[in-house]
């Protein structure tokens, strides 16, 4: 059990005291960890820590944390450790850097990490399902690109679609 807030704002809003707030309110969901991520449209920035959402973050994390999108989530580990390595949301920066916080579990995700090392060249850092998830969405994303030029621009809702097709095809 866990619990996730997004946030997609106007672009000159600041969504980290909003995302903040939302987790407080969650926290009956996940107690173990806590973390936010947010995006500009040029920087990623995230805090994540264990212990309570109270705990983990400061009002000079709050500056830290600009963007005018974002994702928090609070987790009561299920799989995986209790780990700081395993608190959400994760991050990946390849390609474009791409984040995801993930509530439930995979029934495969030895054979996805695997198969991640083994087709994708992605190391996975933790046992966590959730990163293995990221990086599966985020090696499908790479294989929707195929090799075209061009940055992010060059990927289309089209492109995101097909990558969690396949992502569903390989997650159990």
């Amino acid at each position: 059990m866990c619990g996730i807030i997004g946030i997609l704002s106007n672009p000159d809003s600041q969504v980290a005291q909003s995302l903040y707030d939302g987790l407080l309110v969650l926290q009956h969901r996940g107690q173990d960890a806590a973390g936010i991520v947010t995006s500009d449209s040029e920087n990623i920035s995230h805090r994540r820590a264990n212990g309570l959402v109270r705990d983990v973050f400061r009002s000079k994390h709050s500056q830290s944390l600009t963007g005018s999108m974002g994702i928090g989530h609070v987790r009561y580990p299920t799989a995986g450790s209790s780990s700081v390595a395993e608190a959400q949301p994760f991050y990946t920066n390849t390609p474009f850097g791409v984040s995801l916080a993930h509530n439930g579990n995979l029934n495969n995700t030895n054979d996805i990490i695997s198969g991640l090392l083994e087709y994708d060249h992605r190391r996975i850092n933790t046992s966590s399902d959730s990163e293995a998830l990221l990086n599966l969405f985020a090696a499908e994303i790479q294989r929707s690109l195929n090799g075209r030029p061009g940055g992010l621009e060059s990927l289309s809702n089209e492109d995101i679609f097909r990558a969690v097709e396949r992502l569903h095809l390989r997650a159990e």
